[in-house]
């Protein structure tokens, strides 16, 4: 096969597999470049952070979805550096790849807004490992419950807060309530699923400020209705091993999950171009850099403000597909001669999971909560699902999951879980609460684990 054009893609998120399967027909050779082996379907982390599935079902090899394109090839590598002038992408541990045409689609990373010291006690929810982490610490929390005797400690350690009120922070606190009420009651005998405390914490006025009012407040009711207790126009000061902070209001909880806000993957800001606040590339209307015409920025990385409207396209999975196919047309029309179109996303509408038999939906003008939402939820995040092992496997498991009330993947993994777990014990706590000599204080309330490094690419 001659190919005469050379196509780098960085990411194999949606945006970069989008562009690279659209381009299979093209006469190009398209090198994508990742430095995870899979593409992960970031929508269902949250279902792995909470036990409710096993890793291998939302991820898939990228090797594999690509097997039988033959103008395709994988490297397993990261992107360090992007060269304008001389047209090459630079690479940790591998020679330079040059290029006729860029794709730059490498997702989002968890933004602390210069909190460099939070990641340690609040960990994200963006790749695998932070999930399986989060998991972890879910866990130990329940279990090193079920050792406490004192209900002080009991108490901070039953204790969940998760910041930020978007889609993912509203389905993890909603998984957390889930898991205490209908799978884990049953299997301990010292704690009970009243006693756990579930915080979501949102800075702004209201929860799923991306959706309409009254479907915020719909999601705001099933919150309530499942015991969640949530805190609006509150933006958190301090975290730390103890709790949170806000305000004058500081809530002791073992276990703190970060889920407020992404930032564009740092590879942009090596192109040396202006960025907005959270990292992203300002785009042409055809998602193209200024000035450099051959290069493509798509999904979170870039900053694509419609024509006629104020506000940018979210960073949600759809933009990033819509946008991927939309770059491998007009490459190939490129390369053909052919001028370029501009960009128009269909906006397929927003969705967002809280419970069991809980969602809410927005698809153009309809507006559906409850049980109906919860139904099209299901069957959007399998139709999505790229491969169809996994479609098979999730389907058995949430069915099994929701007749059962079970959660098969409650396993703590990790070569230190044999250690006595005790939360960390805040300077002015009472005597009574300082750790006993024959007990051991732990530095944090659960075991803590370094943060991996970032992961490509939202929940839809």
């Amino acid at each position: 096969m001659t190919l005469h054009k050379h196509v780098v893609v960085i990411g194999g998120g949606f945006g970069g597999l989008a562009v690279t399967k659209a381009l299979s027909g093209a006469d190009v050779l398209v090198t994508l470049v990742d430095r995870r082996n899979h593409h992960l379907f970031q929508p269902l982390l949250y279902q792995v952070a909470m036990a409710g599935l096993s890793p291998a079902e939302i991820a898939v090899p990228i090797r594999s979805v690509l097997r039988r394109q033959q103008n395709a090839r994988i490297l397993l590598a990261e992107a360090t550096r992007v060269d304008l002038t001389a047209r090459q992408v630079e690479l940790g541990e591998a020679p330079p790849l040059h290029y006729d045409y860029l794709v730059m689609a490498g997702g989002s990373v968890t933004n602390y807004f210069g909190h460099a010291e939070w990641p340690s006690v609040a960990p994200g929810l963006k790749d695998l490992e932070d999930a399986v982490e989060i998991r972890r610490r879910v866990l130990l929390a329940f279990e090193a419950a079920e050792r406490e005797t004192d209900p002080e400690i009991q108490r901070r350690l039953l204790t969940f807060v998760v910041i930020g009120g978007g889609p993912t922070g509203v389905e993890l606190a909603g998984a957390i309530a889930e898991l205490a009420e209908f799978v884990l009651a049953r299997d301990f005998r010292s704690i009970r699923s009243e006693s756990t405390r579930v915080v979501l914490v949102e800075g702004g006025a209201r929860v799923l400020s991306s959706f309409s009012p009254e479907i915020s407040e719909r999601a705001r009711r099933s919150l309530d209705e499942m015991g969640i207790e949530v805190v609006t126009g509150k933006r958190v000061t301090q975290i730390d091993a103890t709790g949170v902070a806000f305000d004058a209001t500081r809530i002791d909880a073992a276990t703190v999950l970060w889920a407020a806000g992404v930032a564009a993957s740092p590879l942009n800001r090596t192109l040396g171009v202006p960025l907005d606040r959270s990292g992203r590339v300002p785009v042409e209307r055809d998602c193209s850099l200024a000035g450099h015409p051959e290069v493509f920025c798509i999904g979170d990385a870039a900053l694509f403000v419609p024509e006629g409207q104020e506000q940018a396209l979210p960073g949600v999975s759809p933009v990033a597909m819509q946008q991927g196919r939309f770059v491998a047309r007009q490459i190939a029309r490129s390369i053909k001669n052919l001028p370029r179109e501009p960009f128009v996303y269909n906006d397929k509408g927003s969705l967002a999971t809280i419970g069991r038999s809980r969602a809410v939906a927005e698809v153009g003008k309809l507006r559906l909560s409850g049980f109906p939402a919860w139904l099209f939820w299901l069957f959007v995040h399998i139709y999505y699902l790229i491969d169809f092992r996994n479609r098979l496997l999730v389907i058995i498991n949430w069915a099994f999951a929701y007749f059962a009330y079970e959660r098969g993947a409650r396993l703590i993994t990790g070569h230190d879980i044999g250690r006595q777990h005790r939360p960390a014990v805040p300077a002015n706590a009472p005597a009574a609460l300082a750790p006993s000599p024959s007990r051991p204080a732990l530095e944090e309330a659960v075991p803590r684990v370094e943060p991996s490094a970032p992961a490509l690419t939202p929940s839809p």
